[in-house]
């Protein structure tokens, strides 16, 4: 794969007090609807739940980490917060929400050589780069989210949309017949590259880079012997499946942009 040129923003500058709005440096506090005062809405509500939940679980880890905590560390009014925050699936939800939105705010259209798997391999990488402020909490969330089954089964639904925008974003359509195992094929790759992620101590995640090159490859062989027996011919660019696409769901629990969390 080619050099990525990337941006990376720091959503976990977030300095908001544990009081309301009682100190007049801490964010404005949101409306009834989630808008603050100085204007951002739902967006910059994700960015500072996001921010408060990562920071507390990396410190005390997720399990310890409470939601009347996170909305006080976000500045968040307990009724403000409940409305779109009501349970923990939901905080886990928003750190994919604000990585999802910083890949599809670069919507730059692909180069004329470009295959699926470089586009998707751009996709994912932005992704990534966009969930490393949140790293330390993820590991806390990984390691704790086996014990919380509900949390994990309620946050997979989140995932899939995830992963099917992450697909959409690479040009891949997800919304044809099939595109639901391309989706969990997605899944799974992304579970896999996770765990290296959440390792990696590499100045240019070139350990995740590896492994996500390394995944999509194996999906592209696994889709394309997978066509050949069902006699479908060979594969197709827009056809290209991640590998893993019929493994059990429960792998796939890994990261808020997994059920994993991530």
């Amino acid at each position: 794969m080619g050099e990525r040129l990337t941006t990376r923003f720091d959503p976990m500058d977030d300095t908001a007090d544990t009081r309301w709005k009682t100190d007049p440096d801490a964010p404005d506090a949101p409306d009834a609807v989630g808008n603050t005062v100085g204007g951002g809405g739902t967006d910059e509500l994700d960015q500072r739940v996001a921010a408060a939940a990562m920071r507390l679980a990396a410190g005390q880890g997720w399990r310890g980490t409470g939601l009347l905590a996170i909305a006080r560390a976000a500045g968040v009014p307990p009724d403000v917060f409940y409305r779109r925050f009501p349970d923990r699936s939901d905080v886990l939800a928003a750190v994919s929400r604000v990585a999802d939105t910083a890949v599809l705010a670069d919507d730059a259209p692909a180069g004329p050589d470009e295959s699926a798997r470089d586009r998707l391999f751009d996709v994912m990488m932005r992704r990534y780069d966009a969930l490393l402020p949140y790293r330390d909490g993820l590991r806390s969330v990984v390691r704790d989210l086996k014990r919380e089954p509900l949390t994990a089964l309620a946050f997979s639904r989140h995932f899939g949309r995830s992963m099917a925008w992450m697909l959409r974003a690479a040009g891949v359509e997800a919304d044809r017949t099939g595109g639901a195992l391309l989706v969990a094929g997605l899944g799974a790759v992304q579970a896999r590259v996770m765990r290296v992620f959440l390792e990696d101590d590499s100045a240019d995640l070139s350990r995740t880079m590896a492994a996500l090159d390394s995944e999509l490859r194996r999906a592209e062989r696994w889709a394309g012997a997978l066509r050949r027996r069902s006699g479908g011919g060979p594969p197709s660019e827009s056809h290209t499946e991640p590998q893993g696409a019929r493994q059990p769901a429960e792998e796939t629990a890994t990261e808020p942009g997994s059920a994993s969390a991530g």
